[in-house]
């Protein structure tokens, strides 16, 4: 009984019947209500979370799903989309631009890149609009206007009036809309498979018999077992097909969803015909194959989509959730998302900034590493400028709020990734154009055939213009490239080198240019203690157990350097001075580590001459004289070189390109042999420079670790995340090096163009067969069964030559200890 209730209750926004299946869930006054859809629950939230709730209240019906495609919305939909009229509600997702006002929406309903073009097309056409670009990577549309010309509703919709629904961007949101779809997608794709799996059982028997005989009986069960197990495959699993091709046929837009589903349908219900008639072949195992296979590549391509997602929306998430903010002298615990331009507030040590400002009162260490990369904290002080989403080290400071929300560097970075995104290949734009035309083309060859056997023999034209159909889906073509790159990719991931993006191996086979960051790429990203040179009588490791016992209890980057020495005696009475080091004392006597400055001026004696050796040098002093100097940086990782020299000779122009501004920058370049270096660079810069690389010509590849190199990385052709990066990182990369050993890129470059060579077989041979294969059928030579299994052995042969990626050639023996030594 109580599922029968759950199953009647209608949906609390739009009225109409909640699924048993769905959870849609949202608090309205107060009351948990159900949604049917997410639909529903984004628009439903939206209004609560305006604090319109009153809507609800006053409403004199209920709202429609926005599942439609008429030319005239219906009033109470207007009425919704005319609250993202409000500045209440556009603040969390409307920004100011040159043009007017900019929002960033997420499309439910992309397929193909013809839907990318119709959307694009139809919203720039539009008054008042002056920009409209979709991403078909994550479905998110870029759209500036302006607000005196036409408002936002209009624009919703008119996205809704062509088929297609939309909401606003928002992280939380999003990731709930991400899961349903992913759980979607999986039910179809596993029910697909199961009934690809059983139908084909099915599909073997038959062939055999119509080989060594089967009696009518047992053939008549088959055929049945055969409609009832590919009824839910073509209902359910096939449903996005004909939905978007419904779609695309109402907006006079080709895809490849229209020939899919008639191959599809077609093929199904001819084979009814045949079940229902006992005349004629049956297509079930075809049916269900094709389906199946199709679904699989929705779903990796989905999977990609998500992860790029899930990746701005982690970035976002950098900021702090709260704020100490001061009012009249009080503190108090605000959301950072109430903090205005002006407001006070306080970060203590370990904290992160809640916004943009500058420093009114205090002086610390601040870790701005997630922005520009540089390992160490930055000495910050009055009328310095700091950024939200970096650490406060040392001290308390008391912080004058100056930019939030859409102005801050934060969200300046979301939004150059956001712009790199938008930047459209090479492969994208020709898919753009040609789509619809492919799709006419194939269109125009079927209804030719089929015209021209009606009028000759009526009774074979729809068998033969199935078989046409059946040849123009081409399996193997189909498969002619992904199954070379899917055994070049397994073959890659099982070496540690992880491919993310569909692209990547065509772009390496093809790269001229492959540009580094420093740390955390090149080097291992952590401060070492490299060397140690006593000035006195104490030996080295006297000298540096008197280190690690000042150093012992600081978490600064650079007493890290000295964690892992034992020191014999403890430090008492430790005092940090910020950016010059520290002073304490041990067994009685005053020590001081640091620069050089501040740790001679302990001691009477004068201050020693800096070793020339380059690095970050700090000075060990006592009260009576110099200690010993220290040595610490970055490690080198110890295959760089021998991978550069590698690189090197397959071609390509190795480049740094870092934040980092220090002397060790050079020095790194010397001992690797790189002769073009950028240093000193921002996350913006490094965008600028890789784009102006990519304009001259040049095809690269970016290999990158931190979060400051999110942009670049998402700019660049091809982008390469170390194992060790943050998890942003790898999200916006094409590939992740999860062993670190720079030397599986030497082995990614030579497989990617042994693949090219294999992808240019397998085209030319699933090419032969269709050219061959199409005017056969098409003069009713094939029928559409031996279409089938041609097609099936066409794909034989093209995965048969895909194995052969699934071992690596030896790469050529190079002394790695060469790596540790200059030039």
């Amino acid at each position: 009984m109580a599922v029968t209730d759950r199953v009647a209750e209608p949906c609390y926004h739009c009225g109409l019947q909640v699924p048993e299946s769905t959870d849609f869930i949202t608090l309205i006054d107060g009351q948990p209500r159900r949604m049917c859809c997410p639909g529903c629950l984004a628009v439903a939230e939206t209004i609560v979370g305006s604090g319109l709730d009153t809507y609800y209240r006053h409403r004199t019906q209920p709202g429609n799903s926005p599942e439609f495609s008429s030319r005239q919305l219906p009033e109470p939909l207007q009425q919704e989309l005319a609250l993202y009229n409000q500045p209440e509600v556009q603040r969390s997702f409307v920004n100011q631009c040159d043009a007017g006002l900019e929002a960033i929406l997420v499309i439910d309903g992309i397929t193909c890149a013809a839907c990318v073009w119709l959307l694009e097309h139809h919203l720039q056409g539009l008054d008042g609009v002056n920009k409209a670009s979709v991403n078909l990577t994550n479905h998110r549309a870029r759209i500036q206007w302006s607000p005196e010309q036409i408002e936002l509703s209009t624009l919703l919709g008119e996205i809704y009036r062509i088929g297609y629904q939309a909401h606003p961007f928002h992280p939380d949101k999003e990731e709930q809309l991400l899961a349903q779809e992913q759980k979607r997608a999986i039910r179809r794709l596993g029910i697909a498979g199961l009934g690809m799996m059983q139908v084909m059982m099915m599909a073997i028997a038959l062939y055999a018999g119509t080989l060594q005989g089967i009696e009518q009986q047992y053939q008549a069960f088959i055929r049945w077992t055969s409609l009832i197990i590919a009824t839910p495959v073509v209902l359910y699993a096939a449903r996005p097909f004909f939905t978007a091709a419904l779609r695309d046929l109402r907006t006079r837009q080709l895809s490849m969803d229209v020939p899919v589903s008639l191959a599809i349908g077609g093929a199904y219900l001819a084979s009814i015909w045949a079940t229902v008639t006992n005349s004629g072949e049956i297509y079930f195992d075809s049916v269900t194959m094709f389906t199946f296979f199709l679904l699989i590549g929705r779903f990796l391509e989905m999977k990609a989509r998500h992860r790029t997602g899930r990746a701005g929306n982690a970035l976002l998430n950098l900021l702090p959730t709260s704020a100490l903010r001061l009012r009249d002298g009080e503190e108090e615990l605000v959301s950072a998302d109430q903090l205005q331009s002006g407001d006070l507030v306080r970060v203590r040590p370990g904290q992160t900034l809640p916004a943009d400002g500058i420093i009114e009162q205090g002086h610390s260490s601040v870790d701005e590493s997630a922005l520009t990369g540089e390992y160490l904290p930055i000495h910050k002080q009055c009328g310095d400028n700091v950024v939200g989403g970096t650490i406060n080290v040392e001290n308390p400071l008391l912080i004058r709020v100056a930019e939030v929300g859409a102005e801050s560097k934060l969200s300046a970075i979301v939004r150059l990734l956001e712009r790199a995104h938008e930047e459209k290949p090479q492969v994208a734009r020709l898919a753009d154009r040609v789509a619809s035309y492919f799709v006419a083309a194939v269109l125009i060859t079927a209804l030719v055939v089929g015209v021209s056997w009606w009028l000759i023999t009526p009774e074979h034209a729809f068998w033969i213009t199935l078989s046409v159909l059946v040849v123009t889906c081409p399996c193997a073509l189909s498969l002619a490239t992904p199954t070379a790159l899917t055994a070049a990719t397994g073959t890659l991931r099982q070496h540690g080198f992880l491919i993310t993006r569909g692209h990547v191996l065509e772009s390496l086979s093809k790269a001229t240019h492959i540009v580094f960051d420093k740390t955390g790429t090149l080097t291992e990203g952590n401060l070492r203690l490299q060397s140690t040179q006593p000035l006195a009588a104490l030996d080295r490791q006297q000298c540096e157990q008197l280190a690690a016992a000042l150093e012992q209890h600081s978490e600064h980057p650079i007493a890290r350097a000295f964690h892992h020495l034992q020191p014999q005696q403890p430090a008492s009475e430790i005092s940090a001075t910020l950016g010059k080091g520290l002073e304490g004392q041990i067994d009685g006597i005053r020590y001081r580590i640091g620069q050089a400055d501040y740790a001679s001026a302990l001691c009477p004696a004068d201050c020693p001459a800096q070793p020339s050796e380059a690095g970050q040098w700090l000075l060990l002093c006592s009260e009576q004289a110099p200690l010993a100097w220290f040595r610490i940086d970055d490690q080198l990782r110890r295959e760089a070189r021998e991978a550069l020299d590698q690189l090197r000779a397959l071609g390509l122009q190795c480049e740094m390109l870092t934040g980092d501004s220090s002397a060790a920058v050079q020095e790194i370049a010397a001992q690797l042999g790189i002769d073009r270096v950028t240093s000193g660079v921002t996350p913006e810069q490094k965008l600028q420079h890789v784009a102006a690389l990519q304009a001259e010509g040049a095809q690269l590849i970016m290999v990158g670790d931190g979060i400051n190199d999110i942009p670049v990385l998402a700019g660049a052709q091809t982008s390469i995340a170390m194992g060790s990066a943050s998890d942003l990182a790898k999200t916006n990369a094409d590939a992740v090096l999860i062993s670190g050993d720079l030397r599986r890129l030497v082995d990614a470059v030579q497989l990617s163009r042994r693949s090219r060579r294999i992808i240019s077989q397998n085209l030319i041979w699933s090419l032969s067969y269709n050219l061959l294969a199409l005017p056969l059928a098409a003069l009713g030579f094939i029928a559409p069964y031996m279409a089938a299994i041609g097609m099936s052995a066409s794909s034989l042969v093209v995965v048969g030559n895909a194995l052969r990626l699934s071992k690596l050639k030896r790469r050529n023996a190079v002394n790695s200890q060469r790596s540790l030594n200059p030039r």
